[in-house]
């Protein structure tokens, strides 16, 4: 069931802020046509079940990290890697971290404020701020580097938050860090455990693209003519087909 929205809907006629999360503006590059609906008409997409394990997964993670953050100490995967880094205590990491908070940027010539909350943040010898993202699955295979297809989203991901860091004036490492851990199936039992391979996987973020996004994400609510679907969404696949069904 689609659910209508009361807030947060984009009034081309409004001089007021609009926020623009940097999940919404992945929905954008997905699919303009969800984007627009979501944003403009307030109709969002079939939400799924929470990712609870994942979730877990990423609040123990910030414990730990945290410990070594309180002490200034360096983090055994950083050692293991040979990184050049510390988690670093910033002021206003509990901020930057809460969803729908986040570290925000008001984007003066559209209007928005761009907004995306971070998993970590490392400072390095230079004085840099590097960008850690976390993530939990679980594959056969070994994963130590970001494939093509759905690991693109990650990249952006990684950059907008580069990008954000950057326009509030901080120096910010080019190398983004991906703590990815990996759920194995290959024990005899469960036991009441689940054992993780975890990696730490590096990504040089390039971010001169999303200004340009947030420009065209701007003029795609500013319209009064619902944009096309991506060819590949299913979503709008599965919209149309019902509607010719039901013709």
């Amino acid at each position: 069931m689609a659910i209508v929205r009361s807030r947060n809907i984009f009034d081309p006629k409004s001089e007021s802020t609009f926020k623009l999360s940097r999940s919404k503006l992945e929905l954008f590059l997905e699919c303009p046509r969800c984007f627009y609906i979501d944003r403009r008409l307030g109709i969002g997409r079939p939400s799924g079940p929470p990712f609870n394990l994942n979730i877990a997964v990423d609040t123990l993670l910030k414990k730990e990290f945290d410990i070594h953050r309180a002490a200034r100490t360096q983090h055994p995967l950083l050692e293991k890697y040979g990184v050049d880094a510390r988690p670093v205590a910033h002021e206003d990491l509990d901020m930057w971290r809460e969803n729908f908070q986040g570290v925000q940027y008001h984007h003066l010539p559209t209007n928005l404020v761009i907004t995306g909350a971070i998993d970590d943040l490392w400072i390095n010898s230079r004085e840099e701020y590097i960008v850690v993202d976390y993530k939990t699955t679980s594959k056969a295979e070994v994963i130590d580097k970001l494939n093509d297809g759905w690991h693109n989203q990650y990249r952006r991901q990684m950059e907008i938050y580069q990008w954000l860091l950057r326009q509030n004036g901080y120096a910010v490492s080019p190398t983004g860090y991906f703590v990815y851990c990996n759920a194995g199936t290959d024990k005899k039992a469960f036991d009441a455990r689940l054992e993780f391979d975890v990696r730490l996987i590096a990504y040089e973020g390039n971010d001169e693209w999303v200004e340009g996004v947030i420009y065209q994400a701007r003029d795609c609510l500013a319209s009064d003519v619902v944009p096309g679907a991506a060819q590949d969404c299913e979503f709008c696949q599965y919209t149309e087909a019902r509607e010719k069904v039901e013709q």
